[in-house]
């Protein structure tokens, strides 16, 4: 376990993860934000940090710098950000909490999978499903500081999105628990299987 982490650590200092480790400093600025009343201010938080995600991985391929440590901690980061954004509508009331309880769930679930993947030194990489669910979950979490407006017009698109970035976030979870048994079964006694 101390090798993996080594291994996770030692080549993060790079301007992707900086922008990566920047977007998880940002999750509880956003959260005070938005309990403190400063609603415009909380969206530009979380605006900025989405740019982050989009701007990280993009770097990270064309500079070349696709890391362990990236492969772990930005969806990690993208996780953060998206739960604490619906909690916070939530408890708004803008968004309904089983949406919120689903995907908590969910991201249990991937967090204990990605420690176990992590003990023997396995990263299962994000699938498309996951994706392009984040960018619903961007957009419905954004136009959901515009609820009221949306409802009044007798279009709530916000939670449209919402449902459905939490279908396809569930199917992401079925391909990223089938990646991980079929990356297992190859070093199935191997604690130190190979890094994917």
């Amino acid at each position: 376990m101390r090798e993996t982490l080594k291994n996770l650590t030692r080549d993060m200092w790079n301007i992707p993860n900086a922008l990566t480790i920047a977007r998880l400093v940002m999750v509880p600025l956003f959260v005070w934000a938005y309990l403190a009343g400063q609603r415009m201010l909380a969206l530009g938080i979380f605006c900025v940090a989405s740019l982050t995600d989009c701007l990280d991985g993009y770097l990270a391929r064309r500079l070349n710098q696709i890391t362990n440590f990236g492969k772990l901690f930005d969806p990690l980061a993208d996780k953060l950000l998206v739960v604490c954004a619906m909690a916070c509508h939530a408890w708004a009331g803008v968004f309904p909490w089983a949406a919120v309880l689903i995907i908590a769930a969910k991201e249990l679930l991937m967090v204990a999978g990605g420690a176990l993947m992590l003990r023997r030194n396995i990263v299962v990489h994000a699938n498309w499903y996951g994706k392009i669910a984040t960018i619903f979950f961007m957009a419905a979490l954004i136009l959901g500081f515009f609820h009221g407006e949306l409802r009044a017009w007798g279009y709530a698109v916000d939670v449209w999105l919402l449902w459905t970035a939490v279908v396809l976030a569930l199917v992401a979870l079925v391909q990223y628990a089938a990646g991980a048994l079929k990356q297992l079964r190859q070093a199935p006694g191997d604690p130190t299987g190979p890094a994917a």
